[in-house]
Formats: C-alpha cells, sequence, structure tokens
C-alpha cells in the first residue's frame, strides 16, 4: 500500500506514518518541514496555506492508495490538495472531528445526527466546528462519498500529544502533594489513543470503507478515576488525589475540559457532546481500543524521553489549573484523599 500523509510530522500525523510503516507500506509526507519527518518515508516539501505551496505534490509524479489529512484551519487548503490529487489517489481519509455537529448533541448520537450550519469547502478559517465540516465537504467534492472516509475523533490522547490534556494530568501527578481530583471517580470517560486511531484508518483504507465514523472508544472505555490513579501510579505515586464534588469545582469557576482537562460535568450537555457518543459502526468496522494503563504508561515514557515537557500547538490554548487556584479550591472543600464525593 502507498500512504500521502498530509502533515506527518507530529501527533495523529506522526502516529499514522509510524503505523503505516510498520506494516510496510511505502510512505509519503507532505509537511512544511518544521519538525523533522519520521525515517523510512520520503518527504515533500511544500506550505499549503501559502499561494504555489502545493507546488511540490503538483509536481511529484506518484500515485496513492490513501491520502490523509487531518488539517483542522481553513476548509479551502483541504479543497485545494483534494481537488489536486483526487486523480492519483484511491481513497481520502479526512480526520475530521465530533465537533463537526451541531450542539447540543444528546446522548448517543451516531453519524446521522445534525451537522453544523455554516461551513464551506471554499471558506477561510473561521471556527474550529464549522472548519472541519468545510474540510469535510471539500473531501465528499473531490472524492465523492464512496472514495471518502470522515473520521469524526473525539478526544484523542498518547504519545506525541501537542495539545497538553493528557501531558498536563502526568506532569500534575508527577509533582506531587495534594491535588484535585475531580469527581466522581465513576464518572465515565470517552477517547481514543492516537495509535488506536490510527491503526483503524489503514485499516479502513485496506478495506475499501467509506463514510462517516464516530471515531473514539465506547462509553465508559474508562472512568476519571481510573484514568488519574493510573497517571498517578506511572509516575511514582507521590500525588495525593482529593476527590471533589462537581458543584464546588463549578462554584469557585474553574473551567472544565479546559483548566480541568478532559474533566466535564456529569448531567451536562458537554459530557452528553463529549463522552457519550455512539460509535457502534466504528467497532464493528474493525476498531479496537487499548486499555487506559498502556495509554498512560506509553506517554509517560514518551514524556520523559523528550525532556519532561510536551510539544505544544501554537494554535491551541495550554491546558491546565493554576497550582494557587487548585490550592484554595482543596483549602475550601477540604477534599478526601481516595473517597468519592
Amino acid at each position: 500500500m502507498r500512504l500521502l500523509m498530509l502533515g506527518g510530522t507530529e501527533f495523529v500525523g506522526r502516529a499514522v506514518v509510524e503505523a503505516a510503516l510498520g506494516r510496510g507500506w511505502d510512505v509519503t509526507v507532505f509537511h512544511r518541514g518544521r519538525h523533522e519527518a519520521p525515517p523510512g518515508v520520503r518527504s515533500l516539501l511544500g506550505d499549503r496555506t501559502t499561494p504555489g505551496g502545493l507546488a511540490a505534490l503538483a509536481e511529484d509524479p506518484g500515485e496513492w492508495d490513501i491520502v490523509v489529512d487531518t488539517w483542522s484551519a481553513a476548509p479551502r487548503a483541504v479543497r485545494d490538495a483534494a481537488r489536486l490529487l483526487r486523480g492519483r489517489a484511491r481513497r481520502y481519509v479526512y480526520v475530521s472531528s465530533c465537533s463537526v455537529y451541531e450542539w447540543a448533541r444528546p446522548a448517543g448520537y451516531t453519524e446521522d445526527a445534525p451537522l453544523v450550519e455554516g461551513a464551506s469547502a471554499d471558506a477561510e478559517q473561521t471556527a474550529y466546528a464549522q472548519d472541519k465540516r468545510g474540510g469535510e465537504l471539500a473531501v465528499l467534492d473531490a472524492f465523492g462519498e464512496d472514495r471518502s472516509v470522515l473520521v469524526r475523533a473525539g478526544l484523542i490522547l498518547g504519545p506525541y500529544e501537542n495539545i497538553g490534556r493528557l501531558p498536563w494530568w502526568l506532569a500534575r501527578t508527577a509533582r506531587g502533594g495534594p491535588m484535585l481530583a475531580p469527581g466522581p471517580r465513576d464518572l465515565p470517560l470517552q477517547y481514543v489513543d492516537v495509535r488506536d486511531l490510527a491503526e483503524w484508518v489503514l485499516h479502513a483504507a485496506e478495506r475499501e470503507l467509506s463514510g462517516p465514523y464516530n471515531l473514539v472508544s465506547p462509553p465508559g472505555h474508562t472512568t476519571m478515576g481510573e484514568l488519574l490513579d493510573t497517571c498517578a501510579r506511572v509516575t511514582g505515586g507521590a500525588a495525593e488525589l482529593r476527590w471533589t464534588e462537581p458543584e464546588v469545582i463549578l462554584r469557585a469557576g474553574i473551567q472544565p475540559w479546559t483548566e480541568l482537562p478532559v474533566w466535564v460535568p456529569p448531567g451536562s450537555d458537554l459530557h452528553d457532546g463529549l463522552h457519550n457518543r455512539d460509535v457502534s459502526r466504528a467497532v464493528s468496522a474493525g476498531l479496537s481500543c487499548r486499555p487506559v494503563e498502556e495509554t498512560v504508561a506509553d506517554t509517560w515514557r514518551w514524556l520523559q524521553d523528550v525532556g519532561g515537557v510536551a510539544p505544544q500547538r501554537p494554535d491551541r490554548p495550554s491546558p491546565g489549573l493554576d497550582p494557587e487556584v487548585e490550592a484554595k479550591v482543596l483549602a475550601a472543600a477540604g477534599g478526601v484523599p481516595g473517597t468519592t464525593p
């Protein structure tokens, strides 16, 4: 199999490239050259945001079985690449997002849920949800429904993460001491390990799948308690988890998801939208999710290999809670180590 990865040097793109190389595929990466490409690939350099930025791709004679694209800014960049490649690639896989569904999303929503309005394949960058939906429309326009796969990913964790969610929790538990743990402990979570996403993408290409897929673990794959207990364990056990009621956290003005990454309060539209999706279509099509222990331990190992500080995408805010705010909430709440609120 011949893969063209648009990007391929960071997080999701890198995981797809490494999975393809592990299968013995022939891999070409088209990237800006800001980061070193994985060994074993053929590199084409260009910046798809600039005039003539696709020249190296246009001049290359290559043809591919699969193109994988993770673009999340102006949809016109996806449009231009997809139009250029529609006669040179068999299938186009676009790593989209569950953000393309209209808010608020009901618990257990499927790929048939209503989609956001106002998206266009020709648009400049606007808002994340409309940009991702515009990217989907660009792929469908160039490749049609039968030759495109829309991977509507949820929360993605694992090695190479450059968003900062799991790296922040690992760094916080490694720092030790009393730590605010947002309850309840049994709060169900959905996420996908980036390597499981990558393997599924390649599997989809091999099986010539098409259409949209919600790609995240089944509901309740893990819980907030299991995630944080595992973080504390793999980083050395110095953190003293103080489980704190959601109401206390919200009254303190702490923002779910951003200041406390991954966590959103139970019973809210946020939790239904982010941690309660129907993924039966992807599971039926071969999605397999590794245990949380493996995701956390491997991400911690990678963090140590890169010096303890994860790379951070410049277009995304750094997540995490200010230590002074954490200390004040803990002092006021009197959270008890290891207990469920």
